[in-house]
């Protein structure tokens, strides 16, 4: 017997399969039982006479009646449903949905995917973009999909939590330890001697696992030249050439028209802003001081953000939202650059809203005319409130970099900044590829 009940505002239609919709579709399943003359007021007030429910033709009505499909044992609980444009999954404590032509574009058949070289063979222009399986079955933990041309395609149910949206909603992309100077200065976190970086893996991961953490790691012992400094920064990845050379080597002598080549203190900021992609990681090796100052200053940019965060998060959002652009324009001497790069101060992934780029830097930060007066103003006040966290004295980590100690900064988290110094004093260092650094952890077995 086929029933229709009222309950409140909400409407429940009902087959013997345990059918249900509610209020969301009440308009398309009242112009349907139209033609019954059966008004919603009727409906809802339990005005429908068991004559015209016996004369419903439910199988018009309700041409695409989904059941739910459970499968559950000790090992496995899982339930699924096909909609007429997505297929909706539950399974290890998630609900997923996916869209059908997404179901076969990740195909892994071997005609549509090469596992050696893990590229796509498929045309993702020759989907159907109204394409819907023909049937769906679950095999002990995969899930088989036989689409109308008789293709099948198979999903492992965990591969399918892995890379369904629902799934990545809760994963962090990069697992990190936000600090102050309290935090990091507790943890003791070791430094890496120049020799185990070089000639171990061991070494070498150590060295990246601490990296990732924290956005900073050093190596002892290093021989004070660039020759050796150069050595080392290529053991995990490629050197970035950019408008300063492939290896930057200067003293307080202003050879650039860039205040870091003073004796003058340097508020934190992030370097390269200016640039499309700032330079992701940064290397410095103080060879020679004789005088006086000169500590590096370094602030979590980050643990930072994540104050505002916490605090005021819609000034956080904000700071995701609106472009601004950095500026660097130099001539001296031979040297004639003009340099552009537009980017939010604060950069998150969409789907988790994981930060993962801050670009900070109040030397480089061009006019600001991308945005409206009344936008302006909010976008003040938050800066306001990232630079009062990113100042706190307890925020700060100060070091003193001397030959033989080589620090790495991410550049993509971490503020550096100097204090004035006296005497002669020389750096050198280099920029290096984010990717190349990422993909090193990765082949060592870090998750980056």
């Amino acid at each position: 017997m086929y029933w229709i009940r009222g309950f409140g505002h909400n409407v429940a239609f009902a087959t013997p399969a345990g059918f249900r919709q509610g209020v969301a579709e009440r308009r398309m399943w009242c112009h349907r039982l139209s033609h019954l003359q059966i008004r919603l007021q009727d409906l809802l007030r339990g005005r429908v006479t068991c004559w015209a429910l016996q004369q419903l033709n439910f199988k018009s009505l309700f041409p695409l009646a989904i059941h739910w499909h459970h499968t559950a044992s000790k090992s496995l609980n899982c339930v699924w449903r096909q909609h007429t444009d997505h297929f909706e999954l539950q399974y290890a404590n998630t609900v997923m949905r996916f869209d059908y032509v997404w179901l076969r574009d990740h195909c892994r058949s071997a005609s549509c995917y090469n596992s050696k070289t893990h590229q796509r063979s498929l045309d993702t222009a020759s989907v159907d973009l109204c394409i819907q399986p023909k049937t769906i079955r679950l095999d002990e933990t995969t899930l088989f999909f036989t689409w109308p041309d008789g293709h099948v395609t198979r999903y492992d149910l965990d591969w399918l939590v892995k890379n369904s949206y629902e799934g990545q909603k809760q994963k962090v992309i990069q697992p990190r330890i936000l600090w102050n100077a309290e935090i990091y200065q507790q943890a003791q976190v070791p430094s890496v001697d120049f020799q185990s970086f070089l000639e171990t893996n061991e070494g070498l991961k150590n060295f990246l696992q601490n990296f990732l953490l924290y956005g900073i790691a050093f190596v002892e012992n290093v021989p004070p030249t660039q020759e050796h400094t150069e050595k080392l920064a290529e053991r995990i990845s490629l050197i970035r050439e950019t408008i300063y050379g492939r290896m930057w080597y200067f003293t307080s002598d202003f050879s650039r028209g860039d205040t870091a080549y003073t004796k003058l203190a340097l508020d934190r900021h992030t370097d390269t802003t200016y640039f499309q992609e700032p330079c992701g990681i940064q290397v410095f090796h103080c060879l020679k001081h004789e005088g006086t100052g000169g500590r590096t200053l370094l602030v979590d940019g980050f643990y930072a953000a994540e104050q505002v965060l916490q605090k005021v998060p819609e000034e956080f959002e904000l700071l995701s939202q609106v472009p601004l652009k950095h500026e660097y324009i130099e001539n001296v001497g031979e040297c004639h650059n003009h340099m552009i790069g537009v980017g939010p101060v604060l950069n998150v992934y969409p789907w988790n809203k994981e930060l993962y780029l801050i670009r900070y830097n109040n030397y480089d930060r061009a006019v600001i005319n991308t945005v409206p007066y009344d936008v302006v103003h909010r976008w003040y006040t938050a800066h306001r409130t990232l630079t009062i966290e990113l100042r706190r004295p307890e925020n700060e980590l100060w070091v003193k970099l001397k030959p033989g100690r080589v620090l790495f900064v991410d550049n993509w988290r971490v503020l550096h900044g100097r204090e004035s110094f006296t005497g002669y004093r020389q750096l050198c260092g280099c920029y290096l590829t984010r990717d190349d650094v990422l993909n090193t952890a990765r082949l060592l077995g870090l998750q980056a």
